[in-house]
């Protein structure tokens, strides 16, 4: 049994742990019943019925349910128009598909919260020889770091009054970086500030991690276009694949046309009986966001009552998305704590996490991954290049009860070396 595996000290610690958290705890709770209300009323609103989880093949026109789907969907989001399907395959998938949709031979691209995830670099055609990459195809390419973890707001307004960029892409979550992901607030606060000088300039935002971390959506606050993937937050944990974009309805149509074909858009695209998955997956999404966000609390108090320093976002600290991040310090704590969360996931717990070379990245890996749905990261997962300062990035927990229990072994297992 994992209770017997985790030292004492630690168990008291975690005990203590949840009379100094449950304040913490209880505006988790209150984001989520705000977010399940707007969910919830989606669905009373478009009549949500048992046939719309029919299973439709071939082309998959007349699809009620997938049409039912995607309304909701943009409401949520606080969008005009939303693509929700399976055939868009991840996070990845989802916004190249999009900004090749939107992005034409001799048109400008400037990312405004510096470098993407590494994953996008030969998408865009930073790294790499594809023919099929943004920057091989006559796409310009720009980046505006941030500043002091905000967007360097006098750069943007005074590249953006030149009035020649097509598209700005901002990414909410800090991904696989050390700068903090960027609040709904600092994303309002720019959007007004773009909006001053620059009134075609399409915002784009990549919403991966973030989804129902706060109350609002990056539609609510006036981004033309929103993008993620439903093997992350608004998949539930139930979800088995696809993603979804949302926004202005002539850019969705865009978008659908490079998915399907010009003049067919969003009419195509069988639903391979997932419907009643990617219903469900959203209908549950904000409690699965909810457990995920306190795991990470969790895990942030404990490092920190631990004496590890580094530990981002802080227990007490505003977040706007999953991820967490631990600095361990050694590789023998790296090593250990991430066979930790290997040991107590529900799929390959007897997998042993070892230090090993992964394809495009430049150094070592260790990973922790043992999910229902592979690549699923609402389900809890971390990962980490071995290098120093042995920084481990985790996300997710579909409960919070399964997550303390990793959490806690993980820590048992440094414990166990120290001692």
């Amino acid at each position: 049994m994992i209770l017997e595996q985790i030292h004492s000290e630690l168990l008291a610690l975690a005990q203590e742990s949840d009379a100094i958290l449950s304040d913490i705890y209880k505006e988790i709770d209150h984001v989520c019943l705000e977010n399940s209300n707007r969910i919830l009323s989606a669905f009373i609103e478009n009549k949500v019925s048992y046939s719309d989880f029919s299973d439709i093949n071939g082309y998959g026109n007349y699809d009620e349910g997938r049409d039912k789907l995607e309304r909701i969907f943009a409401n949520v989001l606080g969008c005009e128009d939303a693509l929700v399907r399976p055939q868009i395959m991840s996070g990845t998938n989802a916004l190249y598909l999009t900004l090749s949709a939107l992005l034409k031979h001799g048109d400008t691209m400037i990312s405004l919260s510096g470098a993407p995830y590494d994953s996008l670099q030969e998408m865009i055609g930073l790294s790499g020889n594809s023919t099929q990459s943004l920057k091989a195809n006559g796409v310009h390419y720009e980046q505006i770091e941030l500043k002091n973890d905000d967007f360097d707001e006098e750069t943007i307004i005074k590249r953006l009054k030149e009035n020649n960029v097509r598209l700005v892409e901002i990414q909410r979550s800090r991904g696989y970086s050390h700068r903090k992901s960027l609040s709904i607030a600092k994303i309002e606060h720019i959007i007004t500030k773009i909006r001053e000088v620059n009134d075609e300039v399409i915002i784009m935002v990549d919403n991966c991690y973030g989804e129902l971390v706060e109350t609002k959506e990056p539609g609510h606050v006036g981004a033309d276009i929103v993008v993620g993937s439903l093997m992350k937050n608004l998949g539930g944990g139930i979800a088995p694949t696809g993603g979804y974009v949302a926004g202005n309805k002539a850019l969705i149509h865009m978008v659908a046309e490079r998915l399907t074909a010009p003049g067919i858009g969003k009419s195509l695209g069988a639903n391979f009986n997932l419907n009643n998955a990617f219903f469900k997956g959203l209908f549950m999404a904000p409690n699965a966001v909810k457990n995920a966000l306190k795991t990470a609390v969790f895990s942030a108090y404990m490092l920190e009552k631990l004496g590890y320093h580094n530990i981002s976002p802080r227990f007490d600290e505003q977040r706007t998305d999953i991820i967490q991040t631990l600095e361990l310090k050694t590789k023998d704590n790296l090593v250990r704590f991430t066979q930790g969360i290997q040991q107590t996931s529900p799929i390959d717990s007897f997998v042993r996490v070892l230090p090993a070379p992964m394809p495009g990245y430049p150094f070592d890996e260790v990973m922790a991954a043992g999910s229902f749905t592979q690549g699923s990261t609402i389900e809890l997962s971390a990962d980490a290049p071995v290098i120093e300062p042995y920084t481990l990035y985790m996300q997710g927990g579909l409960t919070f009860e399964y997550g303390k229990l990793s959490i806690l072994l993980a820590l048992s297992n440094m414990k166990r070396k120290l001692d």
